[in-house]
Parts: C-alpha cells; sequence; structure tokens
C-alpha cells in the first residue's frame, strides 16, 4: 500500500481539512500503466488499492457505497482495465481508473471543491500539488430560467512548498515513535480493514455486472442493492 506518510498527501488532507476547497463535489484518481500484469488479482486490488487508501486519509468521510466494472480485453484474467467508483453522503463522488494496459505512467488525482480544486501530479518532481483559484458559481437569484446562466472563475494556480522528505524512513519512524510512546499510529490496522472492504465491495459488484454495492458502516459484510 502506498505509504501515507508521503509530503503531498499530508499536504492534500491539510488543504482539504483547511475548508479551502469549500464543498466538495468529485474527486478523479488516475493510477495506469504497462504492466506489470498479475496473476493472483486484478488490476483494482493490485492499483486502486492505493488511491483508495489515499482518500480514505484526505478526506474527513467515508464512502457509503461502491460499484466497479472491469474488462480483460486481452484474455490474461484476472482484469487488467477496471474503473470504482465511490459514493458519499453529501453527494460527492470519487471515481478511480487504474491500469495495467496504459502506455504511458500516470500517477494524477484530481479533486474538486466549490471555491477551489487540487492537482496531485506523483509524477512531478518538485510541484506534485497544485491548487486552481477555479470554479463554477451559479446567480445568487432569478426569477426565469433566461435568466440563469453559470458564471466561471479564472483565478490564480499555486504549487504550496512541500519539504522534500524520503517517505519510507519517515514510515519507519514514526512506526519506532508509536512503538516507544504507546501512542496511536495515524494509519492504523482498521484503516486497512476500511481499504479492503472497499476492494471487497468492488469484487462483489464486478460479479453483479456493475451493480451499486452498499458499505457497511460497521466495518461488517457488504449487501447489495436491489
Amino acid at each position: 500500500m502506498l505509504s501515507l506518510s508521503e509530503a503531498p498527501v499530508r499536504k492534500m488532507k491539510e488543504v482539504v481539512d483547511s475548508g479551502k476547497l469549500g464543498k466538495l463535489f468529485f474527486i478523479d484518481s488516475v493510477r495506469i500503466n504497462l504492466g506489470l500484469f498479475q496473476h493472483d488479482v486484478n488490476v483494482l486490488w493490485d492499483l486502486a488499492v492505493h488511491d483508495i487508501a489515499i482518500l480514505d486519509h484526505v478526506l474527513s468521510q467515508r464512502p457509503v457505497a461502491v460499484s466497479a466494472i472491469a474488462v480483460d480485453p486481452i484474455g490474461n484474467q484476472p482484469a487488467s482495465i477496471g474503473y470504482l467508483t465511490l459514493y458519499y453522503d453529501s453527494s460527492a463522488i470519487a471515481h478511480i481508473h487504474a491500469s495495467w494496459l496504459a502506455p504511458v505512467k500516470l500517477r494524477q488525482t484530481l479533486i474538486g471543491g466549490d471555491k477551489r480544486m487540487i492537482v496531485y501530479n506523483d509524477n512531478e518532481p518538485l510541484e506534485k500539488i497544485k491548487i486552481y483559484d477555479k470554479r463554477v458559481e451559479t446567480p445568487p437569484h432569478y426569477d426565469t430560467f433566461a435568466e440563469f446562466q453559470y458564471s466561471y472563475h479564472y483565478g490564480d494556480m499555486y504549487a504550496p512548498y512541500i519539504k522534500q522528505v524520503e517517505p519510507l524512513k519517515v514510515e519507519c519512524q514514526h512506526f519506532l515513535d508509536c512503538i516507544r510512546t504507546g501512542k496511536i499510529p495515524e494509519t492504523s490496522g482498521m484503516d486497512g480493514l476500511r481499504v479492503i472492504q472497499i476492494l471487497e465491495a468492488s469484487s462483489l459488484s464486478l460479479k453483479t455486472g456493475g451493480g451499486r454495492i452498499e458499505i457497511d458502516r460497521n466495518l461488517g459484510t457488504v449487501a447489495a442493492i436491489a
């Protein structure tokens, strides 16, 4: 699983928690490359697991349901291209695209709010996170449908400073600190359990042809929505 000790992930959580993005509308994540094909798990379990873990860490809300579709166009088995959608109570929606059949390697996440938006590109050497002061605004009042018009706000973009650290070193140091002090780690076994729960729900959704699967908020079983 991708280390949540990575500085860009911490920065994203800081920005989201600050409320600078406003009400969250969507999260769009892409994690694609050419290979490596796995024979024991599908592409969602192999690649999307990282994005699920990031979303679980960055967002203060948990998904209430998921749906997934995946295909195996080259007869590899298991599926090598997958799309996972997560639904939230707030009406926000997250979409994860994972593939072993892409000609390029992309590691990118977009988080859109009603005030600002984030683009996280893990392939960028320096400016991994960019915050855009862009949004769509609705008129405060109008009398007729003909008067209703969206307006588009185009502001500045800035890339916050992110200290370059070795993620694995930070992760190991945090683990050792927790052992010494007894404090609760930032990512515990419960965090991992929530990620596995979503992946299991995605597998159930695949068996139902992409059906929407409700997530048990008590971390119990999952059940298909009729």
